[in-house]
């Protein structure tokens, strides 16, 4: 994903300081206040400072002449060392409200006042005074913050100059005051930092100090204004934002007087959902209107458009070459035109397109549209090849259990992943082996068009050819082939439609039709095993079976340790008077737990059928995927059963897992229930447990494993499967 614009300057959080808040005040700039935040002026004090001192410059000279006249040289000397030194306390004030706008200030208190009007005649003033300084004549102020003055008395008032009403905003005040006190000799500078606390509380829209000089001395006065109470909340733009979070964040604050520091905590806590959602969207300006209740903007950045560019896989610029429809990606994706942009949710739909396996690399960059606060969205993707031949080879599901190389199987398969550029994917699979083989035709649509449900649908031709040697294989000891020179062939074409429930959930149903039947090792058909046990159900060639299928599954993630839940439910469907009619009920159940480095597994699957069953469709018990110890099908094959599992593996080294495991399997005592009863003819226990160890290696054909069990009657078998265990 591009990071030069996934997080847009205009879209960085925002703060309150006390100087974006547009309060009443006495005296109102005659232009409106700067748009929040406020940043025009580096030290909004100093500003306010002086306009405080021009306003109280002509008060204070008839009692600096009185001074003059009635009290001696010394005397002046001592308590009063400069009549500008007094003015100079009240040039020093602070306002929430008078910053923003043009003011008006002036140097210092002398008869010839300069005016400067905004901040580039205080930049022209200070340059002066900073060159007279370096001349040797420094500025009058500069001496002023040098001078001390003896306060005799420190008091905090009200802006109409009586007491606070409030006594906690009076004690919080006072508290703010580190260098102001009576008896205290003050320089400009203290005074300055004193009303900086003071507004800092967070409690107060204005500080304005005053110096009066009385019998006693001089009496410093500091006249603030608090904010008001808040009595309400109004929230414009916040289309995504959740009641309950602006009111978590906000309810400590009704009722009392407005703290701009809470307040800044409160949309901290605001701006904190929009981020660990990865929304595009903050709190933009904070107002207070009239009555206690303030109005805090939002900026919740919508999709404006959405576009597909295909990019070169050799050169990575964009091509008109493309063989995947743009609607085909659209759809894949959650996000839409007119939703407020996440990083997440884009990280999600980016991992969506990738899982449909026709792309190499994709990435989706989000470009802001002007200043309308929405964004466009550029998905770049990088096409793969979309189909090819293939050929390899492998184990078969019955493992190698039965003699050399017998589990060993060829591959050759043709497979098209891109169909009419829909995400439609084509297969043709050719397996042959000593005895299995097995030829397959599939046609996958993922998500079938005009569906808003994402259903798929597939459609399945198969023949196959498996070995009978799970039920209708030799006793064991006996002499001749172990799978009793019975082959079970099926004929099996079907459709299936599949779609997710609901989160973590899928459900699918379909119908098929299954001709099986038995073949000798020379393909003919053949109706009785060795042991004249019948190896169909209606004593014919063939058995025709219509099949209703519905499946649940539940995953709670891709891992092989996670829980997952699987029901299964076949019905035949006796349409003509010779197909079988029969329940077929499956369920499997695995849960996964880490203790430290260890991972235990616990699985369970059981199953039974009612109503018609041929023999080579009862549940074998036995073997690699079943209760190891056990050749396949060995423990049993019944109308029922049930199998359960346990696991713990630790890490070794590398990509090698140890393992210690316990299986254990019973038919229920249904073998008998069988037609023929194979396990019961074949000395077959009914029931049996295992136990062992072995070792995991992660390899790019799967996970390998190595497994070394013994049984209940003590046997010892080596087990060795690719994949995990169903």
């Amino acid at each position: 994903m591009g990071e030069e614009n996934s997080s847009p300057r205009h879209l960085l959080p925002a703060r309150i300081c006390f100087s974006s808040l547009k309060l009443p005040s006495p005296n109102p700039p005659t232009s409106p206040p700067l748009p929040f935040p406020v940043s025009a002026f580096k030290d909004p004090f100093r500003l306010a400072s002086r306009f405080a001192l021009s306003r109280l410059a002509p008060c204070l000279r008839p009692a600096q002449r009185l001074l003059r006249s009635f009290v001696t040289e010394r005397y002046i000397a001592t308590r009063l060392p400069s009549a500008a030194a007094v003015a100079s306390f009240a040039s020093v004030s602070a306002s929430s409200s008078n910053v923003g706008g043009e003011v008006a200030v002036v140097e210092s208190i002398r008869p010839e006042v300069q005016v400067l009007a905004n901040e580039d005649d205080v930049a022209k003033s200070s340059n002066a005074s900073h060159r007279r300084h370096r001349n040797g004549c420094p500025s009058q102020h500069s001496k002023e913050e040098q001078e001390r003055v003896l306060v005799s008395e420190v008091r905090v008032l009200n802006k109409d100059g009586e007491e606070l009403e409030n006594k906690e905003l009076l004690d919080t005040a006072s508290r703010a005051l580190k260098a102001c006190k009576p008896s205290a000799a003050l320089t400009v500078q203290e005074v300055q930092e004193d009303v900086h606390r003071i507004i800092e509380t967070g409690y107060f829209s204005s500080c304005m100090p005053i110096a009066e000089d009385t019998r006693d001395g001089i009496r410093l006065i500091f006249q603030v204004e608090p904010n008001q109470e808040l009595k309400g909340l109004v929230c414009d733009g916040a289309n995504i934002l959740p009641a309950r979070i602006v009111e978590d964040a906000f309810r400590n604050e009704f009722g009392k007087v407005i703290n701009i520091q809470q307040l800044n905590k409160a949309l901290e806590m605001v701006n904190g959902w929009y981020m660990d959602r990865g929304f595009f969207a903050h709190v933009t300006d904070v107002e207070l209107l009239s009555g206690g209740i303030i109005r805090v903007g939002f900026s919740e950045a919508e999709v404006n458009n959405i576009n597909i560019c295909f990019l070169d896989r050799k050169t990575g610029e964009p091509t008109a070459k493309k063989k995947t429809r743009p609607e085909t990606l659209l759809r894949q994706l959650t996000t839409k035109k007119g939703q407020v942009y996440s990083l997440q949710q884009g990280k999600r739909d980016v991992e969506t397109v990738l899982t449909m396996g026709i792309m190499e690399d994709v990435n989706i960059v989000p470009q802001a549209v002007g200043d309308t606060g929405m964004v466009d969205l550029t998905m770049n993707v990088v096409e793969r090849v979309t189909g090819g031949f293939s050929a390899g080879g492998g184990l078969s599901g019955n493992g190698i259990t039965n003699g050399p190389l017998s589990g060993l199987i060829g591959s050759f398969a043709y497979s098209h992943r891109n169909v009419f550029g829909k995400n439609q994917k084509l297969n043709i699979s050719l397996e042959r082996g000593q005895v299995d083989s097995m030829f397959r035709i599939n046609y996958t649509d993922p998500w079938i068009e005009g569906d808003d449900k994402r259903t798929s649908r597939s459609v399945t031709v198969q023949n196959s050819r498996t070995p009978g040697t799970v039920v209708h294989g030799i006793r064991r000891g006996s002499t001749g082939p172990l799978h009793g020179g019975v082959t079970i062939g099926r004929i099996t074409a079907g459709v299936d439609y599949s779609r997710p429930l609901r989160p973590k959930w899928s459900g699918t149903a379909g119908i098929s039709f299954q001709q099986a039947g038995a073949r000798d090792d020379n393909g003919c058909p053949k109706i009785l095993d060795i042991y004249d046990g019948p190896l169909t159900f209606s004593g014919k060639a063939y058995d025709n079976i219509l099949v209703a299928k519905l499946e649940t599954v539940y995953t709670d993630s891709g891992d092989h340790g996670s829980s997952q839940f699987v029901l299964n439910v076949e019905q035949g469907l006796p349409i003509a008077a010779d197909w079988l009619f029969f329940n077929r009920l499956n369920i499997r159940a695995r849960q996964g737990l880490e203790i430290g480095p260890a991972r235990c597994i616990a699985s369970f699957s059981g199953g039974t059928v009612i109503g018609d069953l041929p023999p080579h469709e009862a549940f074998p018990i036995g073997g690699t995927n079943s209760v190891r110890g056990y050749e396949e099908g060995a423990v049993g094959s019944g109308r029922s059963c049930i199998v359960a599992s346990g696991e713990i593996s630790v890490p070794m080294f590398g990509p090698v897992e140890g393992a210690i495991f316990a299986d254990y399997g019973t038919d229920l005592g249904s073998g008998q229930t069988v037609p023929g009863d194979p396990a019961g003819v074949r000395g077959k226990p009914g029931y049996g447990f295992g136990y062992g160890v072995g070792i995991r290696v992660d390899s790019p054909l799967g996970p390998l494993r190595l497994e070394y069990a013994l049984n209940n009657v003590n046997q010892r078998r080596f087990h060795f499967g690719i994949g995990y265990r169903n």
